[in-house]
C-alpha cells in the first residue's frame, strides 16, 4: 500500500501504508508520459526503444520512475477496493478461474513435452507457442459453437435458459476432447455442426473433436 500524504492517519491501514507515492516525480514527467502513451496507442514506438526510455543499466530512468509511481496509485486503489468490495472480489476470483482454466487446457494440449519449450532458438519457441495457441483456440471455437447450438436447442425445447445459467458456461472444458489417437483432417460430407447427442439416448460414444 502506498500513500500520498505521509502525515495523514490511515486508521487500520496505517501499519501497511508505509510507502509514499511521489506525485512530484509524476508531474515532472507528465508530458513525456502522455507522449509515450500516445505512441503506444498509435504503434509508433518499438519495445526496445520503450525499454531504453524506462531503464538504463538495470535502473529506472526518471521517466521510468514516474511511470512506476503512477502505477502505484492504481495498485493501491485496486487493493482498497478488493478489501472493501465483496462484489469486486468475486469478479476478480471469476477472472482468475477463467485464466487458470485456460492454463489447464493449454497444459493438457501441450502434454507431449510436459508444458516445456524444448526448442533452442527463439524462432523455434515462437513456433511452438504459435502452434499451441492455434490448437487452444481451435478447441475454444469448437466448444463455443457446440455450446451455442446446445443452448439454442434447449431454449427451443422449452428449457429455461437463464442469464445465471449462461454465465456458468465455459468453452474451456476439455473432458470430452480426445487428445490421443489418430486424427483425420477430412472435409465433412456437409457443412455445419455435428448433430447434438440425444440426452435420452443410451449411446455414450465419445464423438469429440477427433471425429
Amino acid at each position: 500500500m502506498w500513500r500520498t500524504n505521509t502525515a495523514a492517519d490511515y486508521g487500520p491501514l496505517q501499519p501497511v501504508s508505509n510507502h509514499t507515492i511521489r506525485l512530484d516525480r509524476i508531474r515532472a514527467h507528465w508530458g513525456d508520459m502522455l507522449r509515450v502513451a500516445g505512441s503506444l496507442t498509435l504503434g509508433e514506438v518499438r519495445g526496445h526503444d520503450l525499454i531504453r526510455m524506462l531503464s538504463r543499466d538495470g535502473k529506472p530512468t526518471g521517466l521510468g520512475d514516474a511511470f512506476a509511481h503512477y502505477g502505484r496509485i492504481f495498485k493501491t486503489l485496486h487493493l482498497l477496493q478488493f478489501v472493501s468490495d465483496e462484489g469486486y472480489r468475486r469478479m476478480i476470483g471469476a477472472q482468475l478461474n477463467v485464466t487458470e482454466a485456460r492454463h489447464r487446457l493449454a497444459r493438457r494440449i501441450f502434454f507431449g513435452q510436459r508444458g516445456e519449450l524444448r526448442q533452442h532458438y527463439r524462432e523455434g519457441m515462437e513456433d511452438q507457442l504459435g502452434a499451441l495457441g492455434l490448437a487452444l483456440n481451435a478447441v475454444v471455437l469448437f466448444n463455443s459453437l457446440d455450446i451455442d447450438a446446445a443452448v439454442k436447442q434447449l431454449a427451443a425445447d422449452g428449457f429455461p435458459v437463464t442469464d445465471e445459467l449462461l454465465a456458468r458456461l465455459s468453452p474451456l472444458q476439455f473432458d470430452h476432447i480426445n487428445f490421443l489417437g489418430r486424427y483425420a483432417f477430412t472435409r465433412p460430407p456437409a457443412p455445419g455442426l455435428r448433430q447434438l447427442r440425444d440426452p435420452h439416448s443410451d449411446d455414450e460414444t465419445d464423438d469429440g473433436m477427433d471425429d
